[in-house]
This record gives C-alpha cells, sequence and structure tokens, in this order.
C-alpha cells in the first residue's frame, strides 16, 4: 500500500507537469505564434485569456463534480480533454481556432487540477507524510515550469511553435494509462447532490465578456457605447451569479465564507499580485522578442531564474521562514521585492541589456513570489474547516486565474494604447513599444503596492501553532505550499 501510494503520487505529478509545461511554453511561443498567424496584440492576448479563463471559471465547478462522480472519474476526463485540445491547438492554422481550442485546454486543465488536490490529502492524511508528498509535488511542478521554459525555446527555434502543444500527447496517454492501472476507483457522492452548473455558466460568460471589453478598448475607447454596454451586460451577469449564489440549493461558491477577513483579504492580494504577474510575463516576451531581439530560446533562457528561484524556495525555505516568523510577516516584504522587480522593469530603455535591465527583476520576482504564495495560501486557508477546506483551496486557485486574466488584459490593453498613441505621434517602432510595455510594468507594481496596502490592513496572523501543510495551490510557474488551520 504505501509503495503504490507514492507511485499514484506521481501520476499526479505527471498530470500536473503537463498543465504546468503548457503554460510556460506557451508564454515563450507568444512572439512566434503572433507573426506566424497574424495576430494583433489584443487578439494575441487571448490565447492566455482563453485559457485562463476557462480554468478560473471552471475550477469551483469541476472540483465539485469530482466529489460527485468520483475524483479518478474527473481526472481522467479531464487528462483526455486537455491532451485532446492540446492536439487542436497544435493543429491550428488560424488565431479562432487556436483561440478556441485553448478555451477547451483550460476545462480539461480546471478538470485535472481541481481533483489533484483532493487526492493527494485522501491518499496522505498523515500530516509528516502529506508534507513530504506536497513537496515532491511542488518540487515537480515547480521544475516542470523550468523544463517548459527551455523546452518551449528548443521547440519553437529547431521546429514550430505547433510542436509546443504537441509535446502534451505523449505526456496525457502516459498519464492516462497509469491513472487507470494505479489509482484506486472512488464512487463519489452521486449525481443526486446537484452541482451549480448554471452559476459556472454565468460566472464565466460573465469573466469573457469582461476581459473581451476591456481587451477592445484599445480600438473603440473606454467611453464608447459599445464598451459600456458590454461591460454593463458583463457586471449584470456577475451579479446574477451573485444572486444565484445567494438562494441556490447547491451554491458553486458559497458567500458564507467571505465573512472570514483572511479569506477575503487573502483572495483580494493574490488576484491584484497575480494580475501584475501574467501580464508581466505575457509583456516581458513580447518586450525581449521585438525590442531586444531575442529568439525563442533565448526568451526561454530569460525567465529560467525566475523559476529556478521559486523551485528552490519550494525546497522548504518559504516553509521555514513562515513557519518561523508567521504568514503575514513574511508577505509584505515578499510583495515589496515583486512590486521592486516590476518597477525595475518599467525602467528598462530600448537599448537595454538582459544581464543589467531584466536579470536583476527576474531574480527578485523569483524570490517575492517564492515566498509570497504559500504565506498567501496560509492565510487564505487558516480559517476554513474540514468542511469547506476544498472549497477555501479551490477558490485561492479560481481568484489566481481569473485575476491573472483580468490584470492581462488590463495591462496589455494599457501597453498597446500607449504605443499606438506614440506611433502616431512619428515615434519609431521599438521606442514606442519600450514606453508601452514600461507603462503596463509600471501599472503591474502600482497593482502590488495595492496588495500591499491590503495585506497590511485586512489580514490577520493565524493563531501560533494552528498551522500546518496540507494544500497545494496552482502558482504562476507551477504549484507553491501552503497551510490550513488545524480543525
Amino acid at each position: 500500500m504505501p509503495e503504490s501510494r507514492w507511485l499514484a503520487l506521481l501520476v499526479l505529478c505527471a498530470g500536473m507537469l503537463m498543465i504546468v509545461l503548457d503554460v510556460t511554453i506557451v508564454n515563450v511561443a507568444l512572439p512566434s505564434i503572433q507573426r506566424d498567424l497574424s495576430m494583433s496584440q489584443s487578439n494575441l492576448a487571448w490565447v492566455v485569456n482563453a485559457y485562463l479563463i476557462a480554468f478560473g471559471g471552471l475550477l469551483l465547478l469541476a472540483g465539485r463534480l469530482g466529489d460527485l462522480i468520483g475524483r479518478k472519474r474527473m481526472l481522467l476526463r479531464g487528462l483526455v480533454l486537455f491532451t485532446a485540445a492540446s492536439v487542436l491547438c497544435g493543429m491550428s492554422w488560424n488565431s479562432g481556432m487556436l483561440i478556441a481550442a485553448r478555451f477547451v485546454q483550460g476545462a480539461g486543465g480546471a478538470m485535472t487540477s481541481a481533483v489533484i488536490l483532493g487526492v493527494i490529502v485522501t491518499l496522505f492524511p498523515e500530516p509528516r507524510e502529506q508534507a513530504r508528498a506536497i513537496g515532491v509535488y511542488t518540487f515537480v511542478a515547480v521544475g516542470g515550469g523550468s523544463i517548459g521554459l527551455v523546452a518551449g525555446g528548443l521547440l519553437t527555434q529547431a521546429l514550430s511553435w505547433h510542436w509546443i502543444f504537441f509535446v502534451n500527447l505523449p505526456i496525457g496517454i502516459a498519464a492516462v494509462a497509469l491513472t487507470v492501472r494505479l489509482l484506486e476507483s472512488d464512487r463519489g457522492i452521486g449525481l443526486r447532490a446537484g452541482a451549480d452548473v448554471a452559476g459556472a455558466f454565468l460566472v464565466t460568460v460573465s469573466l469573457m465578456l469582461g476581459v473581451y471589453t476591456i481587451v477592445e478598448t484599445s480600438e473603440y475607447g473606454w467611453g464608447s457605447a459599445r464598451t459600456i454596454g458590454s461591460g454593463a451586460v458583463a457586471a449584470a451577469l456577475l451579479v446574477l451569479f451573485v444572486v444565484r449564489q445567494r438562494y441556490a440549493a447547491n451554491p458553486l461558491l458559497p458567500l458564507g465564507i467571505f465573512r472570514s477577513r483572511n479569506v477575503s483579504g487573502a483572495n483580494l492580494v493574490a488576484a491584484l499580485t497575480v494580475s501584475a504577474m501574467f501580464g508581466m510575463f505575457f509583456l516581458l516576451s513580447l518586450y525581449l522578442q521585438r525590442v531586444l531581439g531575442f529568439g525563442p530560446l533565448s526568451i526561454g533562457l530569460a525567465f529560467l531564474p525566475t523559476a529556478l528561484t521559486m523551485g528552490l524556495l519550494s525546497l522548504g525555505i518559504s516553509a521555514r521562514l513562515y513557519t518561523q516568523y508567521g504568514a503575514r510577516a513574511v508577505l509584505v516584504p515578499s510583495l515589496a521585492l515583486i512590486g521592486l522587480g516590476l518597477g525595475l522593469l518599467a525602467r528598462a530603455p530600448v537599448d537595454g541589456a538582459y544581464a543589467a535591465n531584466v536579470l536583476p527583476s527576474m531574480v527578485l520576482i523569483g524570490i517575492g513570489s517564492g515566498i509570497s504564495f504559500p504565506a498567501l495560501v496560509t492565510l487564505a486557508m487558516s480559517d476554513a474547516t474540514e468542511s469547506d477546506s476544498g472549497l477555501a483551496s479551490g477558490l485561492v486557485n479560481a481568484t489566481q486565474q481569473v485575476g491573472g486574466a483580468l490584470g492581462l488584459a488590463v495591462l496589455a490593453t494599457i501597453a498597446t494604447s500607449r504605443s499606438a498613441g506614440l506611433l502616431a505621434g512619428g515615434a519609431a517602432q521599438a521606442s514606442a513599444l519600450s514606453a508601452g510595455y514600461g507603462l503596463a510594468f509600471g501599472v503591474g507594481a502600482g497593482l502590488v503596492a495595492a496588495a500591499i496596502l491590503l495585506a497590511v490592513t485586512v489580514l490577520r496572523p493565524p493563531p501560533v501553532g494552528e498551522e500546518r501543510p496540507v494544500v497545494a495551490v496552482v502558482g504562476l510557474e507551477g504549484a507553491v505550499l501552503g497551510t490550513r488551520q488545524k480543525s
């Protein structure tokens, strides 16, 4: 039994590895995708946003369905859907097909990752073994992010961007086969218990329309009837979702969870921080390619210090820090490191050099992310009980994905508008692009500053001695370790 549990853990790690590879590989290949499919920067943002919206919007529903039909069944369906969508992404010959396939891929990712966490906690209920299992999971996931950066550059440069999606096929087939063989079947509580499908539809459509509204402002403007109208519809759908959660028999997101200051505050801080981070990864890859002239492999290597730093911290350093000093105490200075890194990127010149203008930010952001996200999850889970710990965990995951989609839309739109204005005034293309990216990085630093203010004023330290590691949460480049209050 012990040996089979650890083999099962490796299968779960393989499933998450596939998802993490996809996130980092796509970032590296964005410039090549844009050039090959003749996509505008606004449309290019949907290559990332379509995935994030589906992932974040369906994550809570996928977790609930896993409880109803059984986690193994949900995991298998998620792996198959993600793998099939990856093949469709690789076969895409136009932007519409690629964006649609990315949405389906995000749905498969939500189905897979939502149940992986629950399976790990079930397989390893004893705290020491659970901590070891999550350590392995975290290391593989973050290491997968590093592999994705380099592999994405190699595949894109040596073959084409299409192959960054095809690489998921052998991993997916192996993960499905091993899941069938090694994971024990669980019956679930039955579909009669109910799942809020209508709620998931409302929140996902609301998010898609909201992101679409933001992205299209670069063409129609913030005050246009089109922008105001679609924004109002998105807001109305979100209000309907909240109302439904108030009165539904089996709500997707019970609103009572937000009574906790730490749950509400930590999720807001995570949303602001991830908004800045996803925008940074997207725009920095374009800055490296379109301003500094980097190729795909060089872009992958440029991001590697951030992934490696996060990976090293995930081996236990971050957990020891917030165990010794408290999650809230380490959160604020680690967020400050992220803000500083973004502030430095905002000053990167058109004739910048990687070592002087980019590398320091990569290291600072890697250290800040590797420490802040485990601390954030600790605080978000500190008031959770045995009955709602899964909900709190899923909420943190969903907040990160949704925050990333909205933040990316806002920052990409800001960069596009700034660059377009400068180009219209006669500025050189490289200078206009650099100024647009710099402004977006500066706004990202402002988002992190707002997150720090919230952390200081809203969050409260969990009671001393009431924390233990129990859950992993998908972060920017992989997974990070969190904690939960003892029941």
